[in-house]
């Protein structure tokens, strides 16, 4: 029998604001890794911040828990239901304004971040936020779970691109801080709350985002280097305000890449057992090619670098860059994969491999370690492949059962180290365990008084986080 609740909800929404046809929801039940699977009595699809009001209002009077889902690419189970009320914002996607005299963008939180860079370009200004699934992630996602992405260095994380926010609360109050302010000294800065909050707090809605002006040229090599040693010293020397991107690949994973995705070549005549990508953004061209062939010739001479390859075309240009972008995907090539997301100060960075490295073999030899991603804030993705084995499938499973052992293991030297367990995809489901018993106690006790206070009754994403 339906519960009051769901029956509520279909009465007073558009027929295009619900389904609960399971060939629809199918697709919003598990996420790309097949990790995580779930349920639901209904998906709500509202069409607008009033209806999301509305319809989280009717929930909150009945007591029915909502999980809010954007582009469904979360890689740490947050958005995928147990029973939950299942909220997607996928028909949200309007772009509302864009200001190029003040630099900001509103959009709504559906809108994918390949619209809003889209939109930045047509306002000839640049939206800096890039991610391997800017196609299919949306605005709310990333701001839900502040995501990092290759443009850190630069520009710094999700928090850093935000004015502020349009929510709604556990209530249905709509909380209205749309700005293009950069200076508000009115009290606690509210929007922020809702930033990297999973959707725990309430529902951003939509969001004004910072613009940049377009650089006049990208200037992109790839490099190859000999060791983490040798790409952190490169990331020293390279460093400079011109420098928008820094990120690593062991041969591994680029190998992985180059093998199995057809288009996909290696530009090097040798191989080498570390792959450095860097971006430089620059006025024109010339001073740009001049710049970067500077650079790569003292470091050369310093013994940092290899080889190089500085792209000459706009072809080649995003040639390179897609073997990063597919360094994801290119590990399904090489069986189970055990995959983290973490952060230690960049100055050890290579202590952390050494140490996880030898962490992770000592729980399954022959383990293969593939850590690749944004060295230049010292984000690591540090992922773990199942040994070597003709028989891929068979061993996936006992491998992927020791998941929690060699979490555990590299959370040992991520504190060791003075990092972080989550550097951009967020604690969801994943995480939650490890971040109750790892975290500084007056941390937990005032996430769960925050908490409390904007959602009483626990009905926004129950089971992400806390």
């Amino acid at each position: 029998m339906e519960s009051p609740g769901i029956n509520a909800l279909k009465t007073a929404l558009s027929e295009k604001a619900w389904t609960d046809d399971p060939d629809i929801i199918a697709p919003h039940l598990s996420e790309w890794r097949d990790k995580y699977f779930g349920k639901t009595p209904i998906l709500l699809t509202p069409g607008s911040t009033d209806e999301v009001s509305a319809a989280v209002q009717i929930c909150a009077e009945h007591g029915l828990p909502i999980v809010p889902q954007g582009g469904n690419t979360g890689l740490v189970g947050g958005q995928t239901p147990q029973g939950e009320v299942l909220m997607s914002l996928k028909r949200m996607t309007r772009i509302r304004d864009v200001n190029p005299v003040s630099d900001a963008i509103t959009v709504e939180a559906g809108a994918t971040l390949h619209a809003v860079q889209e939109a930045a370009i047509a306002a000839d200004r640049k939206f800096p936020l890039t991610l391997s699934s800017e196609g299919s992630c949306t605005v709310g996602g990333v701001l839900s779970t502040n995501a990092g992405g290759n443009h850190v260095l630069k520009y710094g994380t999700t928090k850093d691109l935000v004015f502020g926010v349009e929510a709604v609360l556990a209530d249905g109050q709509v909380f209205n801080g749309l700005t293009s302010l950069r200076k508000d000294n009115t009290g606690y800065d509210i929007s922020r709350l809702f930033l990297g909050a999973e959707g725990t707090l309430g529902i951003i809605t939509a969001a004004t985002l910072k613009l940049f002006p377009q650089p006049g040229h990208v200037a992109r090599v790839l490099m190859g280097v000999a060791s983490v040693e040798d790409a952190v010293g490169l990331l020293t020397r390279l460093r400079g305000p011109a420098l928008a991107m820094f990120e690593v690949m062991p041969r591994i994973g680029f190998a992985a890449v180059t093998d199995n995705f057809e288009n996909e070549r290696d530009p090097f005549p040798d191989t080498h057992p570390w792959y450095v990508l860097a971006d430089f953004e620059v006025e024109t061209q010339d001073a740009g090619e001049a710049m970067v062939m500077a650079l790569l010739e003292g470091a050369m001479e310093n013994g940092l670098i290899r080889d190089a390859v500085l792209a000459q075309s706009e072809t080649q240009f995003r040639a390179l860059g897609s073997i990063r972008e597919h360094m994801s995907a290119g590990q399904k090539h090489l069986g189970g994969s055990i995959k983290q997301d973490i952060t230690v100060p960049i100055d050890r960075i290579p202590e952390f491999f050494t140490r996880a490295d030898a962490a992770v073999e000592q729980i399954v030899p022959g383990c293969r370690p593939v850590g690749f991603g944004h060295f230049g804030d010292g984000n690591i993705h540090y992922n773990i492949a199942q040994p070597e084995s003709a028989d891929m499938a068979a061993g996936r499973a006992p491998f992927l059962d020791r998941w929690d052992d060699i979490s555990e293991a590299v959370f040992d030297v991520v504190d060791g180290l003075g990092g972080s367990i989550s550097a951009e995809h967020g604690i969801g489901i994943m995480k939650r365990e490890t971040l109750a018993a790892r975290a500084d106690p007056v941390k937990m006790d005032l996430l769960h008084r925050i908490k409390t206070a904007m959602d009483p009754d626990g009905l926004m994403n129950p089971r992400v986080m806390l």
